[in-house]
């Protein structure tokens, strides 16, 4: 049986033909001492890894960038752009169609199976097939699940955070000229509220994190009484509740109650006030998560057992920023295939 082996290739050309990209930079703002402290660490970082064009500035700089905005020291960085990352997705799946590929979609996938020595079968639980010679799993909110197909640890296991955002007003957002994120928080394991502008004029504010009641739960009525109960009885998920209980309880108050969530932005934009948001978007992150109740913060590959070990390679781990990184993240992931698999893949 001659079974295909797709090759992927998307280079950086297709993908600035797929999107404009607008430069509007970014500040990353500290607005007391310690966040300064924070921001300097940052800064040094930055330097060591030669991100171009960064500058330091103070507040006289903050506001000749951003007039609307406060803080005491910032670092700005004006080849930050956005994207539309929609159309971009869109894009790749064009290239990968016409390079021989096939796209399913509503393909859940409920059993591997061996070929011979010579390729891997797929069921979807419909009952649909997929047969080719190697596959590589990259199943975000499913991946531990579709891991243990194969006959993988079920560690790391997965649990859903919601990721909500807020919308600012057509009348504010004409404040905003770039993006305005906060200095990240070690003792914290997500980013923090920050101001987005999109590529149709919008704002977006956030996003927080909230433990989803469903592995797909955009919402809080969304509620799967199987995943919530895995997340339940995981030991890794009390251990980590128990190091940020303060936390957690802020981000759920402030997915809640929108004026809770309205004072973290008025620290970087005074102007903002309570009758300038509405609800926006969510999205729900993958997760993965150790029986200690470390969140993962690199990449995790893991091969299954016998004939279908030998032809699954799952990432069952990708850390943000995945969508920006992308194409350096497809040759990491391809490198990671020719060696596992003794391929000569290219990209």
């Amino acid at each position: 049986m001659n079974l295909p082996l797709i090759k992927l290739v998307i280079t950086l050309e297709s993908f600035m033909l797929a999107s404009t990209i607008l430069q509007v930079g970014k500040l990353v703002v500290a607005t007391n001492e310690l966040e300064e402290k924070r921001l300097m660490d940052l800064w040094e970082r930055a330097n060591l890894n030669q991100v171009p064009g960064i500058e330091l500035v103070d507040s006289k700089g903050i506001q000749e960038r951003e007039p609307a905005c406060r803080g005491t020291k910032a670092i700005w960085s004006p080849h930050t752009g956005i994207v539309d990352w929609a159309r971009v997705a869109r894009h790749y799946g064009t290239v990968f169609k016409s390079r021989g590929g096939k796209i399913y979609t509503g393909f859940q996938a409920s059993e591997f199976s061996a070929i011979g020595d010579t390729g891997v079968r797929i069921r979807s639980t419909e009952g649909k097939e997929v047969s080719c010679q190697y596959v590589l799993a990259c199943t975000g909110l499913y991946a531990d699940r579709v891991a243990e197909l194969t006959g993988c640890n079920p560690e790391p296991k997965i649990v859903p955070f919601r990721g909500e955002y807020l919308l600012l007003s057509p009348e504010k957002s004409k404040l905003i000229r770039g993006n305005i994120y906060p200095v990240p928080d070690p003792r914290f394991p997500f980013l923090g509220v920050h101001f987005t502008p999109r590529m149709n004029g919008e704002v977006w504010l956030g996003p927080n994190a909230v433990l989803a009641m469903s592995r797909e739960g955009y919402s809080w009525g969304q509620v799967n009484p199987r995943d919530l109960a895995e997340v339940l009885v995981y030991p890794g998920f009390y251990r980590l509740a128990q190091k940020y209980l303060g936390y957690g309880l802020d981000q759920m108050l402030g997915s809640i109650f929108i004026r809770r969530a309205v004072k973290e932005l008025q620290k970087y934009v005074p102007q903002v006030e309570v009758e300038d948001i509405s609800r926006g978007p969510a999205g729900v992150r993958a997760q993965a998560m150790n029986s200690s109740g470390n969140l993962v913060g690199d990449f995790i590959f893991s091969r299954g057992e016998g004939t279908i070990g030998a032809r699954v390679l799952h990432c069952r781990n990708a850390p943000s920023p995945a969508a920006t990184s992308s194409l350096a993240i497809a040759q990491m992931i391809v490198d990671k295939m020719n060696t596992e698999f003794n391929l000569n893949l290219r990209v």
